[in-house]
């Protein structure tokens, strides 16, 4: 039986203009030490769906976990590592705000709870 995923929902709101940089280094910088960490890239996504050079873009990325011991594991190898922070610390100057959301398909909420 496959494990219910469960989704990591990251939205970044870019200073204006820097959006494509953030992109750029997000997938060569950040991500590979995320899979590392047990995560599935789904899919990067820029709002509006153009450059802007005048106003931000939100970029929302969207990471599948094998469910609750997927997000643990994310978890217990993402925590102790100061390279992350050093890293968010690094991009201060491209990201406006940041948030991070943990979400499951309805139809896997029951067995998700069922812990």
């Amino acid at each position: 039986m496959t494990a219910a995923k469960v989704y990591i929902v990251d939205r970044i709101e870019t200073m204006p203009g820097r959006a494509r940089e953030f992109v750029d280094r997000y997938l060569a910088e950040y991500v590979p030490g995320a899979i590392g960490r047990g995560m599935t890239l789904a899919q990067v996504l820029v709002a509006p769906p153009l450059w802007l050079d005048d106003r931000s873009n939100t970029v929302t990325v969207m990471w599948e976990l094998d469910g609750p011991a997927g997000w643990w594991e994310m978890t217990w190898k993402g925590r102790p590592d100061p390279e992350l922070g050093r890293w968010w610390a690094g991009m201060d100057q491209l990201i406006v705000r940041r948030t991070r959301e943990s979400a499951a398909a309805a139809a896997d909420i029951e067995a998700l709870a069922d812990v």
